[in-house]
């Protein structure tokens, strides 16, 4: 008898343990967003139970380690587009290009890259498939203010004379920067153009947030413009959308959004080189980059398809939210919202964020 339980046991061991080397291993995020992945991606996955996400902080560290060590435990991983760019260049991603042909098409026949390209992504690294658009944008109680003067462009945002009260700002300079160029009078889809070929380009954005400079209250976690918005401490802040998004539909908040002038973030899963299961990696990486997964995802979180064709489905689909309330007003990524938002440039910024990034400190400490 005791053999028996010895051996039934090892046999168990066995079996979790070729489950857990068979299963297709995810790193994201963690939080609300993993959560609307693993419902709308794996969830929806032929075969869930195949499907495994780990949280990681981000960052390439973990990845270069495993790749470098030969000792890859993760087969995707859910990155920024500077990450998803470096890894790629450096080796770390595996260039799957040749395969996004076979990639899920939008139903009028556009193709992944023509796809996104309807929605304003000029670029995709090799190495990756789409996610979602997150932006940076402005957000406020109507009640701080009269019903006859309620804030609505970028400018006010940047004008305490006639929209009075404290400007709540995260501890970093991008977004920000971009906001401010738009206040000054550059359209959205101009911003990286000036700040290219312009050389001032930087002065003058420093000189549109010193306006508002004795007006700040600095934040540095997601959840902290809610609450200095909700407390009145500022009247208006920038904030994450998904944060404002959560707080309205799911939490009953009454909040506005100021979309000119939001700066529109992209985020990829990657394929990593050596993925110790690639090829059910890449199955479940067609399957999660799908119009109709990535408008799932938009059921439990309000971040934006990459997809132009997923803000189709979900039109179509309204009321959207699994709470049976209506998105679209909260996407980022509508068309007419494209038209007023900043895209973000990931090669610029990673090739100019550190002096910036110094500036900015230096800025917020005087």
């Amino acid at each position: 008898m005791l053999k028996f339980i010895k051996a039934f046991l090892f046999a168990s061991v066995c079996a979790l343990f070729s489950f857990s080397a068979s299963a297709v291993t995810v790193a994201s995020w963690g939080g609300a967003y993993t959560e609307s992945q693993i419902k709308a991606y794996a969830d929806t996955y032929s075969d869930p139970s195949a499907i495994q996400f780990e949280n990681y902080n981000g960052g390439l560290g973990e990845v270069r380690a495993q790749v470098e060590s030969g000792n890859v435990a993760w087969d995707l991983v859910d990155v920024l587009p500077d990450e998803a760019i470096t890894g790629c260049d450096e080796g770390l991603f595996e260039d799957i290009s040749g395969e996004y042909d076979n990639f899920v098409a939008a139903e009028n026949g556009d193709g992944l890259i023509a796809d996104m390209a309807a929605n304003g992504v000029e670029n995709l690294s090799d190495c990756c498939g789409p996610q979602i658009f997150w932006t940076y944008v402005v957000f406020f109680d109507p009640s701080a203010f009269p019903a006859d003067k309620q804030p609505s462009k970028i400018a006010d945002f940047f004008d305490v004379e006639n929209y009075p009260g404290k400007r709540g700002v995260h501890t970093w300079a991008n977004g920000f920067i971009q906001m401010a160029l738009v206040a000054d009078g550059i359209a959205p889809k101009g911003v990286y153009k000036v700040l290219k070929s312009q050389s001032g380009a930087i002065d003058r954005a420093f000189g549109v947030m010193d306006k508002i400079k004795d007006h700040i209250v600095h934040w540095s976690a997601g959840a902290q413009p809610l609450e200095l918005v909700s407390s009145g401490e500022v009247s208006m802040s920038i904030a994450y959308n998904g944060r404002v998004g959560a707080a309205v539909l799911s939490e009953g908040a009454n909040f506005e959004y100021i979309w000119e002038g939001q700066l529109l973030e992209q985020e990829y899963l990657c394929l990593m080189t050596g993925a110790p299961n690639r090829d059910q990696a890449m199955d479940f990486l067609i399957h999660a980059t799908s119009p109709a997964s990535q408008a799932e995802q938009a059921k439990y979180i309000t971040y934006g398809p990459m997809r132009a064709s997923g803000i189709d489905i979900i039109k179509a689909g309204e009321p959207w939210f699994h709470t049976g309330i209506d998105v679209m007003p909260h996407m980022p990524n509508t068309p007419e919202r494209l038209k007023i938002s900043v895209m973000g440039d990931p090669e610029w910024w990673s090739d100019n964020g550190a002096e910036i990034d110094e500036r900015y400190a230096a800025w917020m400490g005087n």
